[in-house]
């Protein structure tokens, strides 16, 4: 049924879920909701109408709530299942209220796995029982890998992402939550908006399940607010070119310490996406993203809690080892920039792309009451053999507070170190340090003062190389006033300089053709610049 002109209900519409209605003038909730009886039915039925012929691009909530009892399956309202014009819902708020259908079903199967189909479980157990979009967990398996779909007959499951070390057969565990707006659906969504609304979790529930494939899938000037587990979540390539631009992401357990919660604000595994002046409270992390070409301009994401002395979950965990991805004027506050590689099936170094193409620039880096540990800056790889190549941390400001830190960055060497030698394109310039014992530099300049003769000058600059790294390149000694020999006469000799010395191979050394005495300023990197 289609009304052309301004309609006003008395009474209520009787349909059937397969026919819709279609209002093209005054399409909006308050008349769904008049037609049908209930705000809820109303904007089912709104947004059937949406993705279907209305004349308009736009479904306006008219600034209503609407309470929802169960997941709002998109797909089977609208019964599409490709879909890539520009549609949008906006202005009002969702929120959960209590049911039984907001309850995670947890399903535990025996499956096999194959580095050379890395993208796939085989000989799963109870297949038929396991729900596309759930989350994959177990030994070996990274985080945010997610159920992308399932073959009953072949017994097989289609995984979002790769496992780094679950070769074998082995139990997984696969637990699907559930999502008050649920687009997974869709094989196909793209140029869809959700602006200027609030998602209500209250606990119960997440927010919104993104669909198995499209592009550009937009939130704008949202409220996520109290999410049980996920604020967005990506199970494919549904999160293509994402764009979340000036939202809030409220945690449900911000009374918790830091290390003890689990939700997260978002995950992503496509290339492109865009995260923008949004402010992030007390998740266990703010995004994970397995994808490339990544920028994040100007959030602010804070995940303190009231603990002296308190341990830090990462705020971004950047899954792949070249993301190409820019970070910049973003406040990172109790948190800090997880490295790593764990959606990789082969995570050795195989002459592929190693840790590279990041630039930090511009931000501000806080923390207090941590330990004298805590770093923001932690490279992870998951197999050996990996370095740096390209890098750069610039115009930072780290700042600790209620206590120094050590210094900012590290290798967790949990599973694997970095190869040192390899280090390129790594540059660490430009940043201020407050409440930091040790600041951090490549290059960094060193002034030596050699107080008794001698043909050898050691000099050492290794604490302020980042990782720990090697001294592997010197671009400039420079006499820093006279240099004499033991008779005192005036030598204008320019030294030698021998690379890698000592144990660590950390410091270099100036070698003089004769015995002298002076001071000397050096300028040395940890990396092998192009």
């Amino acid at each position: 049924m289609t009304f052309q002109n301004a309609v006003r209900f008395e009474g209520t519409v009787t349909m059937p879920s397969t026919r819709r209605l279609v209002c093209t003038r005054n399409f909006d909730l308050d008349t769904y909701a008049a037609a049908f009886g209930d705000e809820l039915e109303g904007f089912r039925r709104g947004v059937q109408a949406l993705f279907n012929f209305t004349d308009h691009v736009v479904f306006d909530l008219s600034g209503r709530k609407i309470e929802v009892d169960a997941p709002i399956n998109v797909a089977a309202i609208t019964g599409q299942t490709s879909f890539s014009t520009r549609r949008v819902i906006s202005n009002g708020q969702l929120a959960a209220i209590a049911s039984t259908a907001w309850d995670d079903v947890e399903v535990s199967s025996v499956a096999t796995y194959a580095t050379s189909n890395p993208l796939r479980l085989t000989g799963v157990a109870n297949v038929a029982n396991i729900p596309v979009g759930a989350r994959v967990t177990g030994a070996g398996v990274g985080r945010e890998v997610y159920v992308r779909g399932k073959n009953v007959g072949a017994g097989t499951v289609t995984l979002s992402a790769p496992l780094w070390n679950a070769a074998g057969t082995r139990t997984f565990t696969f637990t699907r939550f559930k999502y008050l707006l649920d687009f997974s659906g869709f094989d196909t969504l793209s140029r869809f908006e959700l602006t200027d609304l609030e998602l209500t979790c209250a606990g119960r529930c997440s927010a919104v399940m993104l669909p198995d494939a499209g592009l550009t899938f937009r939130l704008a000037d949202c409220v996520i607010n109290a999410p049980k587990d996920r604020g967005i979540t990506s199970i494919g390539e549904g999160c293509a070119g994402l764009i979340v631009d000036q939202c809030q992401f409220l945690s449900n357990e911000q009374a918790l310490p830091a290390q003890n919660r689990r939700s997260i604000a978002l995950n992503a595994n496509g290339n492109d996406v865009k995260l923008r002046d949004n402010r992030v409270v007390r998740f266990a992390h703010f995004a994970v993203l397995g994808g490339e070409n990544v920028m994040m301009i100007g959030n602010h994401f804070f995940q303190g809690d009231d603990q002296n002395n308190g341990v830090r979950q990462a705020g971004v965990v950047l899954m792949r080892t070249n993301p190409k991805a820019m970070l910049t004027g973003n406040y990172i506050d109790n948190c800090f920039i997880e490295w790593t590689n764990e959606q990789d099936a082969a995570p050795d170094q195989s002459n592929e792309f190693s840790f590279g193409g990041l630039t930090l620039t511009g931000n501000i880096f806080l923390c207090s009451d941590v330990t004298s540990g805590f770093r923001f800056i932690v490279v992870r790889p998951r197999g050996p053999n990996h370095f740096i190549n390209g890098l750069t941390v610039s115009g930072n400001i780290f700042r600790a507070t209620s206590g120094n830190i050590d210094r900012v960055e590290k290798v967790d060497s949990t599973n694997a170190g970095l190869d040192l030698a390899r280090m390129r394109n790594l540059v660490f310039d430009g940043n201020t340090f407050h409440g930091v014992t040790q600041a951090t530099m490549c290059p960094v300049t060193v002034s030596h003062t050699q107080n008794t003769e001698a043909a050898t000058w050691t000099v050492d600059g290794s604490a302020f190389l980042p990782f720990g790294g090697m001294a592997l390149t010197v671009t400039s000694v420079v006499a820093d006033g006279e240099v004499r020999t033991t008779a005192n006469a005036l030598r204008h000799d320019a030294p030698q300089v021998a690379l890698r010395q000592g144990t660590g191979e950390d410091r270099v050394q100036l070698r003089w053709p004769v015995a002298v005495r002076g001071r000397a300023r050096v300028t040395l990197r940890c990396d092998t610049p192009v």
